[in-house]
């Protein structure tokens, strides 16, 4: 099935666009709390705060290479927002935790995302939003390779 309405660059600049707007709006409300923090370090505290994990997964989730994952939890652990320590099952690997200090910052930032998606979803109804959501899930397990 064909459609004029949008061709498939079109919708990947506009999801794109979407995608950037919403980690200015993130930036923006981070910076109006007081948070000094990157986009990576929020989705960082972020994994975080649903607890433990490894450099490796927030490495993944961040974006990031592994180096600048390293140095981005350099500046986390200097600035008491996280500990790592030593793996019991793998010595070799550290376990990655947020601090009292850093389990606060994530509780004011998830407030933040609450936020900015009432924002992005103003002017929908509680029934568009669904709709919007589901959409929007469709489309990424539509275009999710799977695995082999």
């Amino acid at each position: 099935m064909s459609s004029s309405i949008c061709t498939g660059s079109a919708l990947g600049l506009l999801v794109r666009q979407v995608r950037d707007a919403m980690r200015a709006r993130w930036q923006h409300e981070l910076v109006t709390v007081g948070h000094d923090l990157t986009f990576s370090q929020f989705l960082t505290i972020k994994k975080l705060a649903d607890g433990v994990a490894n450099a490796t997964e927030l490495a993944r989730i961040a974006e990031l290479s592994p180096g600048a994952m390293t140095r981005l939890l350099d500046r986390l652990e200097a600035r008491g927002l996280i500990v790592r320590s030593a793996d019991p099952g793998d010595r070799r690997a550290l376990n990655i935790r947020l601090t009292d200090a850093g389990k606060q910052i994530a509780r004011d930032i998830a407030q933040c995302g609450e936020r900015v998606r009432d924002v992005a979803l103003a002017g929908l109804d509680d029934a568009q939003r669904a709709q919007f959501i589901s959409l929007l899930e469709q489309v990424r397990d539509n275009l999710s390779i799977p695995e082999s």
